[in-house]
């Protein structure tokens, strides 16, 4: 049975729990990890440290009394327990990336950051995009998508339509194989430019900001990646939809999606790379 959202999401709860995970787990280990602190899960590119198994249990025991009754389901705990990643598509919860982009974390690269969204039955009702190195963060729900910062906060939007000779955007092409590798490699090349930042988190700060174009994801999307994303992007005027045309939910464990400035940017987008469908 699904739970009944409380009316009220703790937003300073949540917020001070991120905190609390980057301060204590996060910020002290960048660029100081040792080699016993970095191990891999699925093969060498996907790496897990020891700051993101430490900020995860840092932010699941701080909500646990910060919002208690409301399960934080973590990318690291999915990794011990794969059943719980059907629960992210079914429940009202928390789901979280600790680190977002570890990779570039782990290799000392300023590009990470922190992702929690509320979902409810699969779809993300509000999230945070959080900046542990600046301590700044987008803040969205259905109705706007906030940049915060330690000035004050500014309501963000997309970027406008433009021709397919101007579009900017990113496509993760090391996740896909085969055929579909060359797909990703080329379906672009009449854009301005195509690369990737290895970090969801930066990149949809991008998109939702309005200085890039659109974004592409691998084929697994995982929702600890795109779910405050996605909310993000919506909010401020853009279109996130998986290739086949269906609508974005948590639920939903293969198939390409794609995030675009607007509906033209997403039609052009999802025509050129069909075949990664």
């Amino acid at each position: 049975m699904t739970q009944t959202l409380p009316l009220t999401i703790p937003k300073t709860a949540i917020l001070d729990a991120l905190r609390l995970g980057s301060t204590r787990a996060i910020l002290p280990r960048f660029r100081h990890l040792s080699q016993d602190q970095v191990s891999t899960k699925s093969g060498p590119q996907d790496i897990v440290t020891a700051a993101d198994l430490e900020a995860e249990a840092l932010v699941v025991a701080a909500l646990a009394e910060g919002w208690p009754g409301v399960p934080v389901l973590g990318e690291e705990g999915v990794a011990r327990d794969p059943g719980l990643r059907a629960r992210m598509g079914r429940e009202t919860c928390v789901i979280l990336d600790p680190v977002d982009g570890t990779w570039n974390f782990a290799a000392g690269l300023p590009l990470f950051g922190m992702l929690l969204a509320v979902v409810q039955g699969g779809r993300p009702v509000w999230g945070v995009n959080y900046d542990p190195l600046q301590g700044d963060w987008i803040e969205a729900d259905a109705q706007a998508a906030l940049w915060v910062t330690a000035t004050g906060q500014r309501r963000l939007q997309t970027a406008a339509e433009k021709p397919a000779a101007e579009l900017v955007g990113y496509v993760p092409q090391g996740l896909f194989s085969g055929a579909r590798r060359r797909v990703a490699l080329l379906a672009g090349e009449g854009y301005a430019r195509v690369t990737s930042l290895r970090c969801a988190a930066h990149e949809y700060r991008m998109l939702v900001s309005g200085q890039v174009d659109f974004m592409v994801s691998g084929p697994v999307p995982h929702p600890w990646d795109h779910a405050a994303g996605v909310l993000a992007l919506q909010a401020a005027g853009g279109v996130a939809r998986f290739l086949d045309g269906a609508d974005y939910t948590t639920a939903r464990v293969e198939g390409v999606l794609v995030g675009a400035s607007c509906e033209a940017v997403w039609q052009r987008v999802a025509q050129d790379y069909a075949a990664l469908g």
